[in-house]
């Protein structure tokens, strides 16, 4: 949804209170505007992957001295993501802001309402990096950042111990949980964070629905309908989930060995993986049998974000754009996955020998092709925090779900509107 200059005049006046009292710091962290070979990079990324981003710059220093003859300087600056936000829209507004900022897609559309960052479809080859972790970064028909990796999304995880292989549809699922329970004396067959729509969202796009479209919401449907049905039958019909279980509820059961399967994210691969060893499973979470379709979870990443006032320095702008098509070359992106279990957001790089023979990186990276991009578009707060009220209502009894999904669309309505004033 394209707005309207008073509208972006308006939000950025409120920007403008919100950070006025931090902006200054936001200056002081940066080296002056017209400092060519100066690069200001800031980053929201785990202590973990410090070390990678550092060496991956250091590398691309001499690499572009070797061609050029010119030495580089790179200042990085690491923030909370919520500090990154509120720090780099300060900035933006004071007209000091980095050069470049690693962020995930969430937060990029209001950058790119306010004016804060180049669109890039016009740059970069986007043919190159995988369709689902481009289309999550495309606002307005333009691609506002660079992806450095695929992921964020959720997949099925089972322990090994009670099934070898995991079920390829719901129907397979629901037999396993109905002769296996006792068996194997379990209350439950599966885990998930039922109070969170994000767990939510593979099933209604599984069922041919999704939150938004063109950036309205499309929650008073069918597809919402049979989904919250779905849920709610999994927990009062076939009782095969436990009742109000959270992601720590669902994690430690996993853990404790008291449910074969969990739908989690790709966070928790590692943890999984050292637990469980040989008997740690992954699957596509599987295809609806009543619809005919797989679910579609969301797919997100971390991306490269170019700062509008970049563009104004034409040395400057071809120096980060050659630096981030290094970053995101193919050497890189293999590196990126060996050392930090990343996936490739580079096409070539999924396709190579090192993530096809990582039999679970392989069935990840099954799953990202299946799922849809998480919307970039800012009316995606009022989703969220709607639906889970209306959600919850609904698996508690307390609604019906004719009632939850009109609410919740007259709502978010009305939320958007709030925030377009």
């Amino acid at each position: 949804m394209l707005l309207t200059e008073s509208k972006m005049k308006n939000k950025i006046s409120f920007l403008t209170v919100v950070f006025l009292s931090i902006f200054m710091t936001s200056c002081l962290n940066n080296k002056p505007a017209n400092d060519t070979r100066s690069i200001v990079m800031w980053e929201m990324e785990d202590a973990y992957v410090a070390p990678f981003i550092d060496e991956i710059i250091t590398n691309f220093k001499k690499d572009y001295f070797k061609k050029h003859g010119i030495e580089l300087n790179f200042t990085r600056a690491h923030y909370q993501t919520e500090d990154l936000r509120q720090q780099f829209q300060a900035a933006s507004l004071a007209g000091v802001p980095p050069d470049i900022i690693i962020s995930p897609s969430d937060t990029a559309g209001i950058y790119a309402i306010s004016g804060f960052i180049l669109p890039l479809d016009k740059v970069f080859d986007f043919n190159l990096y995988n369709k689902p972790v481009v289309e999550a970064i495309t606002l307005d028909n333009k691609v506002w950042g660079i992806p450095i990796s695929n992921g964020n999304h959720l997949m099925l995880m089972f322990n090994k111990k009670f099934i070898k292989e995991a079920p390829k549809t719901t129907d397979e699922l629901f037999k396993f949980c109905d002769n296996n329970l006792k068996k194997y004396n379990l209350d439950y067959c599966l885990a998930f964070d039922g109070g969170e729509p994000f767990w939510l969202m593979p099933w209604l796009g599984g069922f041919g629905g999704w939150p938004l479209d063109n950036n309205k919401p499309t929650l008073n449907t069918p597809e919402m309908k049979r989904t919250l049905q779905f849920y709610h039958d999994l927990k009062f019909k076939y009782k095969y989930i436990p009742p109000e279980c959270d992601y720590n509820c669902m994690d430690s059961l996993f853990k404790e060995g008291k449910v074969p399967f969990i739908i989690n994210g790709d966070w928790a691969i590692s943890s999984y993986s050292e637990q469980f060893k040989e008997n740690f499973g992954i699957g596509l979470i599987p295809e609806i049998s009543e619809a005919h379709r797989y679910p579609t979870p969301m797919i997100s990443g971390r991306y490269f974000l170019l700062s509008s006032p970049i563009s104004s320095n034409t040395e400057k702008f071809e120096i980060v754009k050659e630096f981030v098509k290094f970053y995101t070359n193919k050497e890189n992106q293999i590196k990126q996955f060996k050392e930090l279990k990343r996936l490739p957001a580079l096409k070539e790089a999924s396709m190579s020998k090192e993530v096809l023979s990582d039999p679970i990186a392989k069935v990840s990276m099954e799953q990202i092709l299946k799922g849809k991009p998480m919307p970039m578009a800012y009316e995606m707060r009022a989703v969220w925090d709607t639906v889970r009220n209306y959600q919850g209502l609904v698996m508690t009894n307390k609604m019906s779900i004719d009632e939850a999904t009109f609410k919740m669309q007259k709502e978010v309505e009305r939320k958007i509107k709030e925030m377009d004033r």
